[in-house]
């Protein structure tokens, strides 16, 4: 498999930098036994790590827009527990790389094709975290938003909070090159998830019994029906539930935290740098991350959050995944003329 590891830069006319694949330097062990076939103008890299192991990459190139001057940040999107880079390339790669953006979906460690380390567990808040900002700083040329879904959300957290206080830079001293902006896709809060489990058990006990078994049992994997009910809305069609249920199972081979490790490192500090602009996104019909979840998320970067009606927490896979994108690509649009 190709490598993006060892780049060369090509300026066009209109000085949009292209990062594209030289050489072949690494390819993952590990192969989805129900894989994700990309889509047309996808490809599939393997990012290599300090620590030896490789990383996922699905990469596709934003076409030129009618505004070819303007040049946009890179996309870098991060999943969540039970996802891998196939999640955003299902609709959102496309859609933002038509809209002229370059997207990088990757997959963490010990999930979709990334080799596994060593251990019972994926990793931490910091080694994630620090992986992120390793592919960053050697293949992306400008500063990315980072987009982070769910339990990815918080890895996005955490690296915001270990950006440095310089501004427009690549290098910074604490390893976490500066960001255009951050995206929260229904993410867990600053605090961690035992929030949202408490007020589900006070509140919505009949629920809080069926999220546990879906997640911490891992019962989606085996039925259809608390499947869609924990990722997807009513009207999602089950063909689709069934296939992305197998992509979930297959993706997520080992935990993506040991939570009680996770817990141990929360709440995320605060970022260092208040410039950096953050987008908070939650869906209505969200089975996992309640309404004060998306609150006190929104609070913590002192925005008010956007809330998409007739979406549930899979937002970019949901039947009604364009009304996130376009949510994010009018963020996008005001953040451009902010620069």
């Amino acid at each position: 498999m190709a490598a993006l590891n060892t780049l060369i830069l090509i300026t066009n006319p209109h000085h949009r930098m292209s990062i594209i694949p030289q050489a072949v330097l690494s390819s993952s062990n590990y192969k989805m036994r129900v894989p994700f076939e990309l889509k047309q103008g996808q490809s599939r890299h393997f990012h290599k790590l300090p620590s030896g192991l490789n990383m996922e990459v699905i990469f596709q190139k934003g076409h030129d827009k009618i505004d070819e001057e303007s040049r946009r940040p890179p996309l870098v999107f991060v999943h969540g527990s039970f996802h891998a880079a196939w999640c955003w390339a299902e609709h959102w790669l496309p859609f933002f790389s038509q809209n002229g953006f370059d997207c990088y979906a990757l997959s963490l460690l010990g999930q979709g094709e990334s080799d596994s380390p060593a251990g019972a567990v994926a990793g931490s808040l910091q080694t994630h975290a620090a992986d992120v900002a390793d592919f960053i700083h050697k293949e992306i040329q400008s500063p990315p938003v980072l987009l982070g879904h769910s339990f990815g959300g918080l890895i996005v957290q955490y690296y915001l909070a270990n950006v440095g206080n310089a501004k427009k830079t690549r290098e910074m001293e604490h390893s976490h090159p500066y960001l255009a902006g951050g995206v929260l896709v229904c993410s867990v809060p600053p605090s961690g998830n035992s929030g949202l489990v408490w007020r589900y058990l006070f509140s919505k006990p009949i629920a809080a019994f069926k999220v546990t078994r879906s997640l911490a049992a891992k019962a989606f994997q085996t039925s259809l029906p608390l499947c869609k009910e924990t990722f997807f809305s009513a009207a999602m069609e089950d063909h689709l539930v069934l296939r992305y249920q197998k992509l979930m199972t297959e993706s997520s081979r080992m935990p993506l935290f040991d939570l009680r490790k996770l817990n141990a490192s929360l709440p995320v500090p605060p970022m260092k740098d208040s410039s950096i602009k953050i987008l908070v996104l939650g869906a209505k019909d969200d089975f996992i991350v309640d309404a004060e979840g998306l609150n006190e998320t929104g609070r913590f970067y002192g925005v008010s959050p956007v809330c998409i009606e007739g979406i549930a927490h899979d937002i970019m896979l949901d039947c009604s995944w364009g009304k996130g994108a376009q949510a994010i690509l009018s963020w996008l649009a005001v953040l451009e003329r902010a620069d």
